[in-house]
């Protein structure tokens, strides 16, 4: 027979359970909210800037930058993956770790190859394959800055221009909606193409205006050349910034999502053993009625 006694602590600890995965899928939300603000506004910033190229290009003038121009020879590669520092999240960080790893699996046979990892979760899953990551962040996992993604990117620019990086990819979780997520690997230096990404979950807006779409003969002031050179190395920032930004997002949605299901599996198991323990505390009391029946007909018996 089972012990109701011990079917009444498992529910309890299985309601303190789903207790916590609901405290945390509402922390995971509001951290969803905020994060999605700052994608929205970054999204917008680099769409602003990616344009401002665009229109260089489409006014007939040669746009011409060291960061546009691809390398001949891929000889020094470098690859950032963006992971988190805590789990909970679903497939999230086996996700991103999976493509990093076939990835860098490929990038190792170049002369150059250097591997840099954010997150705890990536950092020690490279650690369990014996492969040591040249540079480690721990604190743009959460909560990226600004300044601290430009200055880690002001380094990427300095060892580009220098010839001592020839390619520069990120392997990050792309944030396209709240029910789509998906992984890529994207290459941000050289920044040879220069497509304009769509906002997340952007709703239809009005044209740009028939002079946006066309060839119109835009003048500079100061040349194009000086407009290029400030604005090409911010485009690379604010892309490497919003990569940081989308994988923080992404994290939170999967978190989300599956402390959503944790706590509807915890329910549905709670509904499963309260129904076990009421039958088994039914079946008890019978069986105890039944010996005070039979003590009864017993004490009949001998009288």
């Amino acid at each position: 027979m089972v012990n109701p006694r011990r079917l009444q602590r498992r529910r309890r600890s299985i309601a303190n359970i789903r207790k916590i995965t609901r405290t945390m899928e509402l922390i995971a939300t509001a951290r969803f909210k905020r994060a999605l603000e700052r994608v929205h506004a970054a999204s917008a910033y680099t769409q602003r800037i990616t344009r401002i190229v665009q229109r260089l290009a489409t006014a007939g003038l040669e746009v011409s930058h060291p960061l546009l121009e691809p390398r001949p020879e891929i000889r020094s590669a470098r690859v950032l993956v963006l992971t988190s520092n805590r789990g909970l999240c679903g497939g999230y960080n086996a996700n991103v770790l999976r493509a990093a790893m076939e990835h860098w699996d490929q990038c190792r046979q170049l002369p150059e190859a250097a591997l840099e990892v954010s997150g705890k979760r990536g950092i020690s899953f490279f650690r369990f394959r014996h492969i040591e990551p040249d540079q480690e962040y721990l604190h743009l996992a959460e909560k990226p800055t600004f300044d601290e993604v430009e200055r880690l990117a002001e380094g990427y620019l300095e060892q580009f221009t220098s010839g001592r990086l020839d390619r520069l990819d990120v392997i990050y979780t792309r944030f396209i909606s709240t029910a789509q997520q998906q992984v890529v690997v994207e290459t941000l230096l050289p920044m040879s193409h220069l497509e304009e990404e769509p906002a997340p979950e952007k709703k239809a807006q009005a044209e740009e205006p028939p002079a946006s779409r066309g060839v119109v003969p835009y003048e500079f002031l100061p040349s194009a050349a000086s407009i290029l050179e400030e604005i090409v190395p911010v485009s690379f920032k604010t892309r490497l910034f919003k990569c940081f930004l989308d994988a923080v997002v992404s994290e939170q949605i999967a978190r989300m999502v599956a402390m959503k299901a944790a706590t509807e599996n915890a329910e549905e198991l709670l509904k499963s053993i309260t129904r076990e323990y009421n039958r088994a505390r039914q079946s008890r009391i019978t069986s105890e009625l039944l010996d005070v029946m039979g003590g009864v007909e017993a004490l009949r018996g001998s009288s």
